[in-house]
């Protein structure tokens, strides 16, 4: 975590929990025993939840096929479109099972209505009948009238497409419905229902739209929901947003790769399947990689020439579709979502060469591997998994390979006087430029945390890195100023409410006429001058030497102060005030300093 003082006080007392969540990232390789050597454990965290803000009763997820209780009624089942089956005991926390659905039929011989497939009841109430149509409808005269339970303005409010009903066997007004927005409960035999979909891994994501930049979240593909987004600061779901167009590069190379299929020159096995994710590299568009989606044989391809020809880089790849692919240029390294997992090796990207052998990255959820992602510096791996949603970590081939980063918003943005930084890859025992020490703050195997010397001046600088592994030099460049604005892993912002010290996010917005508390780097010089790692004063801390403005959707806002963060190394705390009025929802925020910006960031306000 962030180095700081034994005590922080003000409102900045939650700033070690907060800034705790920035740091460390870690990957484990191989002290393992010899029969998992092939496995890296990176610290793996989970982006949002698997659930999707549809507008419904509750939050939604993917579809469910089968909902049934066990005999006693004491447990509740449910399989999901993709074929998996799970039970809860308390209606609020899922685990797989094992357990076979019981064959489906009704358990009352009625006449139905018009459109309405299925009946259920229960022993102890034999005049209380539900049934599925487009609708759930309910009969408490032994089917001689039905209501409607869930039907609203001609749509149903826990969604359409309903699979199954489900009645305990204790009480004949506790029903579950299983439809294409997932699982529902009602209590009061259908007077008001409540979605069991929270904790459900059933989120019905297909692909990776787009990674975290800027005041955007990640965003995903979905079935039966388009394109949705877990936005920073988010608490409760995903929510829909406008799909992004693919790439035009990438359309070219599937063409490319599926000419080349099609006429299959190099004779490539049948069983190969269709093509399902392709990478194709930034710099050079000639050279691609494909995932095909085919059981056995070809299912990781190269091309260095536009496709031309292509490479088969399966080697030991265990067998199962796959789904997506993508690499990192500098290193070699390459990732492929399976339908066994996530899986990383090396290989030269610019010769036909074969990989290193394949390895599995542990610690996911057992479910398929649908896509994954590099972040534009190569650093995170974010993978989207079958129900589960999203995973993120520092990406193996990182370590050994060192990056020095913004550790404010993990950018290479050039440092400033007095900035923190974060070296990613390694342990850092010393860190020199010159004459000038770099304070070694914090440093795990995989992240070390450096401050940049208030002495250093503009320009571009060599830093010496000393570690386990040897020596490096990374250069790096310097302004007087280069504002950011700290971010979690997520995205989410570290500003907090002035008054309360709350972080600001979806349930916690901030109001009008309030102020706010930003907690930055890169601002510079201070008054009076301060030691370099030696935290800031809690009383009287000294102030940022060039003028700092903020601004709100680009409409700027009243910065009543900017100071080094008590208690704090290589951190700022700025302060403004919002206005007497401000428009409900989430809006841009974005600090300047000497005509350079910060990174934009989202925070939710409330009028």
């Amino acid at each position: 975590m962030c180095h700081r003082a034994p005590a922080c006080g003000g409102t900045l007392r939650r700033c070690a929990l907060l800034l705790a969540a920035l740091f460390p990232l870690a990957v484990a390789f191989a002290q393992a025993p010899a029969a998992s050597r092939n496995q890296l454990h990176p610290d793996w965290r989970h982006i949002g939840n698997s659930t999707v803000d549809l507008a419904l009763a509750s939050p939604a997820t993917g579809a469910v096929e089968r909902a049934w209780f066990s005999p006693d009624g004491a447990r509740l089942f449910v399989r999901t479109a993709a074929g998996r089956v799970f039970q809860t005991v308390d209606f609020e926390k899922w685990q797989p099972s094992a357990a076979t659905p019981p064959e489906a039929q009704d358990s009352v011989r009625v006449p139905l209505p018009e459109g309405v497939r299925a009946v259920r009841s229960n022993l102890l109430n034999p005049q209380r009948l539900y049934a599925l149509g487009q609708n759930v409808l309910r009969s408490d005269d032994g089917g001689g009238a039905w209501t409607s339970v869930t039907a609203y303005q001609r749509s149903s409010i826990i969604g359409g497409g309903m699979h199954d009903l489900a009645v305990s066997p204790l009480d004949s007004d506790d029903v579950v419905v299983a439809n294409d927005a997932g699982v529902w409960r009602s209590l009061d035999g259908g007077l008001t229902w409540t979605g069991l979909n929270d904790s459900l891994p059933n989120l019905p994501v297909r692909k990776l739209a787009a990674l975290p930049q800027g005041s955007r979240g990640v965003r995903l593909l979905a079935d039966g929901a388009g394109a949705i987004e877990w936005a920073p600061g988010e608490k409760q779901a995903w929510r829909s947003v406008s799909a992004e167009p693919m790439a035009a590069e990438e359309t070219s190379a599937r063409r490319a790769l599926a000419a080349t299929l099609t006429a299959d020159p190099a004779g490539l096995a049948a069983e190969r399947g269709a093509v399902e994710g392709i990478w194709v590299d930034p710099k050079d568009s000639r050279t691609a990689l494909a995932a095909l989606g085919g059981a056995k044989g070809p299912r990781v391809l190269r091309t260095i020439n536009g496709g031309q020809f292509w490479d088969d880089l399966t080697a030991d790849l265990p067998e199962g579709r796959a789904h997506g692919v993508v690499a990192d240029r500098a290193t070699g390294a390459v990732y492929v979502a399976t339908d066994r997992g996530v899986f990383f090796t090396r290989s030269d990207l610019n010769a036909a060469a074969p990989p290193t052998n394949w390895s599995s990255l542990a610690g996911l959820p057992e479910a398929p591997a649908l896509d994954l992602r590099l972040d534009s510096d190569g650093n995170q791996l974010f993978v989207a998994l079958e129900g589960y949603g999203v995973y993120a970590a520092l990406a193996p081939h990182r370590l050994g390979s060192l990056r020095l980063v913004n550790a404010a918003d993990f950018s290479q943005r050039p440092a400033a006087p007095g900035s923190l930084l974060s070296v990613l890859g390694g342990r850092v025992r010393t860190a020199r430029a010159g004459a000038l020490d770099f304070p070694v703050l914090a440093a795990t195997d995989s992240e070390t945390q450096i401050q940049v010397p208030f002495a250093v001046q503009g320009g571009s600088l060599f830093v010496a890195l000393e570690t386990g592994q040897g020596s490096f030099q990374l250069a790096l460049p310097v302004e007087n100023v280069s504002p950011a604005v700290f971010i979690d892993r997520d995205g989410t912002p570290l500003v907090l409410n002035a008054d309360s010290g709350v972080l600001l996010d979806a349930m916690s917005p901030a109001r009008s006429n309030g102020r706010l508390q930003i907690l930055a780097t890169g601002l510079g010089k201070v008054r009076p001058a301060w030691p370099s790692g030696r935290a800031g004063p809690i009383d009287e801390p000294p102030q940022v030497v060039a003028a700092v403005h903020a601004f709100l959707d680009r409409s700027p806002l009243e910065v009543t102060r900017a100071v080094l963060a008590p208690g704090y190394i290589g951190l700022y705390l700025v302060e403004v005030q919002l206005p007497a009025l401000v428009n409900a929802g989430p809006a841009e925020l974005h600090l300047e300093s000497e005509g350079h910006e910060s990174n934009r960031v989202r925070v939710w306000l409330e009028p």
